[in-house]
């Protein structure tokens, strides 16, 4: 069976520092990612090789005759990798990169990888800045396809304080991962609603519904992630605006469609993708109270009128295939219904995909169950963090905007 994961080779280098690499490992597998180990014969003498077996379930690779199903196992290993990261890497590492070594199985496979090298260096504050490793850093950077993350200034193993520090695990791992992230949406405006709307009945109380915007702004931060400039429209939520995004708070539904028809302009030409999550309500109280409602033992019976149906009106005004939309169907019934749901939806919204859940898998949840739904297709993800429910999303949108 094809694994599927981000594929990160871990290498591990001869420096006292050595022992913060399983830690990198650990967030690497917390966050999804397949771990394939590689020691050199100086990072065994200070870290064990069963420790970064049994972290990662992977073999730990320290020779460049090592098994392979072609014989070439330094090949296999860089075409595998998404990414090669170095933790920690020595100043004679360094040097060997530098000067195109391929004489183990570490430096032939920087040499051999397709994707690009995270390289976290750990040494003596004075080797560190000695004028040979500023060179070698130098024309590391200049091939274009390593990025270094640290050293940090700080205490080192002999007791000095300077920069030559190994950044934290934490630090190293969130460097790794950016360089997972594919940057296909640059240059590309993403508009996302989030959140529910409410309708105000009188000063104090309101139709609402249970969305609590999570979903939507976990695609925003993954949009903004991957290069887009992102607009995100939320409903009443306390959460905190992802970086790189720009906010517009609403509350009812018509303060929602003034912002969408803002960020989308006139012609539905300001923006390349709407990907509409927010839970729109789908009636306002035919009147507001300006004054709180009385209680009394009497019926109350209340007056809704129809919200307009943002996402249709803006699928009816939409001529081609721009901007690519993107609906939400939230429901009570079994798969079938569901994707039943969502296929009406998608005729009846114009729209291109539609996200369709049900509200037992979704509202309040950090995971989300979800099947994508297009005219032709069906992808069952699996139950995900809502972050890589969101990869999966933008990875249809990205497909949706190269038409």
């Amino acid at each position: 069976m094809t694994d599927l994961r981000p594929t990160v080779v871990l290498a591990t280098t001869g420096s006292i520092a050595a022992y913060k690499a399983p830690f990198v490992a650990r967030r690497l597998l917390e966050k999804g990612c397949r771990v394939i180990p590689i020691m050199t014969k100086g990072a065994l003498e200070f870290l064990g090789r069963a420790t970064m077996s049994g972290l990662t379930g992977e073999i730990v690779h320290t020779d460049a005759f090592g098994p392979s199903s072609s014989g070439e196992l330094h090949v296999e290993l860089g075409a595998s990798a998404d990414v090669v990261a170095i933790v920690p890497a020595t100043a004679d590492f360094l040097a060997r990169l530098a000067s195109g070594r391929a004489d183990d199985l570490l430096t032939a496979t920087c040499l051999s990888a397709r994707g690009p090298l995270v390289i976290a260096p750990a040494m003596h504050p004075r080797m560190w800045s000695h004028p040979a490793t500023r060179r070698n850093v130098q024309t590391i950077l200049a091939d274009g396809r390593a990025r270094f993350i640290g050293p940090v200034n700080g205490a080192v193993a002999s007791g000095d304080v300077g920069e030559g520090r190994m950044a934290e695990p934490d630090a190293i791992a969130d460097a790794i991962l950016a360089a997972l992230t594919p940057r296909d949406l640059l240059g590309k405006h993403l508009v996302v609603s989030a959140g529910p709307t409410v309708e105000d009945l009188d000063p104090v109380r309101f139709l609402g519904n249970r969305s609590t915007g999570k979903m939507g702004f976990a695609i925003a931060a993954r949009a903004a992630a991957r290069g887009a400039t992102v607009t995100l429209i939320a409903g009443p939520v306390t959460l905190s605006t992802p970086a790189g995004v720009t906010r517009v708070d609403v509350r009812s539904a018509l303060e929602m469609q003034r912002a969408l028809d803002e960020a989308l302009g006139d012609r539905l030409d300001a923006a390349d993708a709407l990907i509409m999550s927010a839970a729109v309500a789908d009636y306002r109280p035919k009147s507001t109270s300006g004054v709180k409602l009385k209680r009394n033992t009497d019926d109350l019976t209340l007056e809704l009128s129809p919200n307009p149906d943002l996402l249709a009106t803006i699928g009816a005004r939409r001529t081609g295939n721009s901007p690519v939309l993107v609906g939400f169907a939230v429901e009570t019934t079994d798969e079938a219904g569901l994707v039943l749901a969502a296929r009406k939806k998608l005729e009846k919204k114009k729209v291109d995909l539609v996200v369709a859940n049900q509200a037992k898998d979704s509202f309040g949840k950090e995971d989300n169950l979800a099947l994508l739904v297009t005219a032709t297709d069906v992808y069952r993800p699996g139950a995900l963090p809502k972050s890589e429910l969101a990869d999966h999303i933008l990875t249809r949108v990205a497909k949706l905007l190269d038409r």
